[in-house]
């Protein structure tokens, strides 16, 4: 029997799966016990489970619509209900507004991962729709969605970031974020070339220390960065979008069609461009008082013809 086939090793992805949505309950338990650091650390583990169970899934040839089910619920607990009752404990206790936005927080997750599993047996979507998500994935709005309490616990004090308002604003954001038709970088599709295997390593072994060293920082780090990806992930996509050419290319090729795009020039053309010069000059605004200044046609190497009027027709 093949280690595929294997009825235990088909289990473990169901079973890493399970793990997840133990660690998301977790967290709700340690936010009614007052401990909002420990409800952080368990939905930070329940990411990083929810990241494992797909690809070994995916690796055994273990995926099933079990599975699929499963893991949906699994990440309306942990990235939805979790950070939401988080959330609201730690600071949002008693406000009937408060209430509200957690409440629409944990609906919009779960909206966002209904989405999610139509969309994966949508066949009309473009070969390039695989490389992205649509809107934020649920592990990322659930920890984006900490963000003011993790900020907290790292300068130790509640600033104007922990403030109700604040808060409130900052957990309906990422909620929106989430149902949003904005698309993100999904890092299933990334293919790593071998070239750059020793410098990724390297890098992973950097982020496992500053992890372990300042857990805090490095969290937040990431979660920053990845806010800021969202612009480049929105030109990427209207990119290929424009350019069916490069949708079933590698990333190196990709890469070409953009300089060879730039070296032949497809650029925006200059509003006012010289007819017949060799480059491109800008000339400057006539101004018709009496010390401004003038086009210099000699400075253009032109020349006017003033006989244009005099010649026969």
């Amino acid at each position: 029997m093949s280690v595929r086939t294997t009825p235990g090793v088909r289990l473990l992805p169901n079973a890493i799966t399970v793990l997840a949505m133990c660690s998301g309950l977790s967290a709700v338990y340690f936010a009614l016990a007052g401990h909002p650091l420990g409800a952080l650390a368990a939905i930070s583990v329940a990411a990083v489970l929810d990241g494992l169970d797909g690809r070994i899934a995916r690796m055994l040839d273990a995926t099933s619509k079990m599975g699929a089910e499963l893991d949906s619920l699994a990440d309306a607990m942990s990235f939805g209900v979790a950070p939401a009752l988080t959330v609201y404990i730690w600071q949002l206790q008693g406000s009937r507004a408060g209430w509200l936005v957690a409440l629409l927080f944990a609906v919009c997750m779960v909206l966002r991962l209904a989405r999610f599993n139509t969309l994966l047996e949508d066949t009309n979507q473009p070969p390039y729709a695989k490389e992205f998500f649509v809107g934020v994935p649920a592990p990322a709005a659930g920890l984006l969605a900490l963000f003011p309490l993790l900020l907290s616990a790292q300068f130790g004090h509640l600033g104007w970031w922990a403030q109700e308002p604040v808060v409130m604003v900052w957990l309906l954001g990422v909620a929106l974020l989430a149902v949003s038709r904005i698309p993100t970088l999904s890092l299933k599709t990334v293919k790593v070339p071998a070239k750059a295997m020793a410098p990724l390593l390297v890098a992973v072994a950097l982020v496992a220390a500053g992890i372990i060293t300042y857990p805090l920082v490095a969290l937040a780090v990431v979660l920053l960065l990845y806010v800021l990806h969202i612009p480049f992930a929105v030109h990427r996509y209207r990119w290929l979008a424009r350019h069916p050419e490069a949708w079933s290319v590698p990333p190196r090729e990709r890469r070409a069609i953009r300089r060879t795009q730039r070296q032949l020039g497809l650029r925006r053309p200059l509003r006012r461009r010289v007819a017949g010069a060799a480059r491109r000059v800008r000339l400057p605004l006539r101004n018709n008082g009496p010390g401004g200044p003038r086009r210099s046609w000699r400075r253009l190497e032109l020349r006017r013809n003033r006989n244009n009027s005099q010649q026969p027709r």
